[in-house]
């Protein structure tokens, strides 16, 4: 063990503060192992890596390391069904029965697939019980799905589907483009951009997992004190989200999506949970994102038209959310720029995960950005190591 920080990879002149918010991350504990990239008018400026991928800090945390990064999945996941949108597979004002007929029972037949993906369809969680294994069972999933009724009248609010958003999107995309969505992923985004966005890891990648830790111990004695506004978040939280809310539901699955250790066992990261279990690392995530307005590796996976309708504002400006009960907005999949997920400002669009990890575009300012982590902190948006880093890129690409 050793506790000199290991910290590499390339960082251009000019983005130097990037690197020196990483290694302030890690006064005081806050940190265990992440990387951050950074790509700036379609160029990567910045691709760290730093600490260690092991509790015990014997293996330093590399770019041979994936990192499995929660909700920050959505946003691959709303990417693949706007390329869908993009070659005509999807309408995003259709039905979603006019492409998955079964999914209009209990009153579903109008439900667009913008509110769908806008998390307007009250079906944060399902009416069936299912084991853990038969929620993995992609089949066994959506038609629970299809089978549910929703909780409130579908588009007259917004409740974040914390589980249930990756299986009804991958579910679509099936239908429409006929391969599953990690298939899709692993053909038409990772490998012409040369990158790694696993939704469902093959087991002969498990080993290259940097697997999570809770933190705890004498890290979390030295962690920051809390601030007044994260203390408000917290009990706001803890008071909105025991088990029989809306928003225990949806994080839990009625309860049947829980487990010590849920995301590090096999068969979850070899299933396809596409909205909490992509295994990835942040040059991927930001390399993805940035195809979104510029060539990477001489691929564009969105044109400015489709990437217009993906990330346009479809809930209320300041709407409640019905399970998270704090305001949030999204669009097509993703989670636009609001107090929630301030980013680098507002035109901002990606998604964060539980715990820490996020990625985002910020057109303005091509500017793309993405965070991983092996050390959870308890947020589900806003991690403090997150915007710092932010904050730093934004401000160096302000200056460059």
């Amino acid at each position: 063990m050793t506790d000199a920080l290991p910290l590499s990879g390339p960082c251009e002149s000019g983005w130097e503060a990037v690197a020196d918010a990483v290694r302030a991350n890690f006064d005081g504990g806050k940190e265990l192992g992440c990387g951050v990239a950074v790509y700036h008018r379609g160029r990567l400026v910045v691709d760290l890596v730093a600490g260690w991928s092991d509790a015990e800090k014997n293996v330093a945390y590399s770019h041979d390391s994936l990192q499995v990064v929660f909700s920050t999945t959505k946003g691959i996941t709303a990417t693949a069904v706007a390329m869908c949108v993009q070659r005509g597979l999807i309408d995003y004002s259709e039905p979603v029965s006019h492409y998955w007929p079964e999914f209009a029972a209990h009153g579903k037949h109008d439900i667009t697939v913008a509110q769908l993906l806008s998390h307007q369809a009250g079906l944060y969680t399902i009416d069936a019980t299912l084991a853990l294994h038969e929620i993995l069972d992609d089949a066994v999933i959506s038609a629970a799905l299809a089978d549910t009724k929703p909780r409130w009248e579908p588009g007259t609010t917004h409740g974040y589907h914390a589980l249930t958003f990756g299986w009804l999107a991958g579910e679509l995309l099936r239908r429409t483009d006929g391969r599953d969505i990690g298939r899709f992923v692993a053909e038409e985004m990772s490998a012409p951009l040369n990158a790694e966005l696993h939704i469902g890891l093959p087991p002969m990648l498990h080993g290259r997992v940097a697997l999570l830790s809770q933190g705890g111990g004498k890290d979390k004695e030295a962690s920051e004190p809390e601030t007044p506004e994260a203390k408000q978040m917290r009990e706001l939280l803890e008071r909105f989200m025991g088990p029989d809310t809306p928003g225990g539901q949806a994080l839990s699955l009625s309860g049947m999506w829980t487990g010590e250790g849920l995301f590090n066992r096999p068969e979850v990261l070899s299933a396809q949970v596409p909205a909490a279990n992509a295994a990835t690392n942040a040059r991927s995530l930001a390399a993805m994102y940035a195809s979104l307005q510029h060539p990477i590796n001489g691929v564009r996976l969105l044109d400015d038209t489709t990437r217009v309708a993906a990330s346009a504002l479809q809930t209320p400006a300041g709407e409640a959310d019905k399970c998270l009960i704090v305001p949030t907005s999204f669009s097509m999949g993703f989670m636009n720029h609001s107090a929630f997920t301030p980013y680098a400002g507002p035109g901002s669009f990606g998604h964060p995960g539980f715990g820490g990890s996020v990625a985002f575009l910020h057109p303005d300012r091509e500017l793309s950005f993405a965070y991983v982590m092996n050390k959870l902190a308890a947020n589900l948006a806003g991690d403090t190591r997150a915007q710092n880093l932010i904050n730093a890129a934004t401000a160096c690409a302000d200056s460059v």
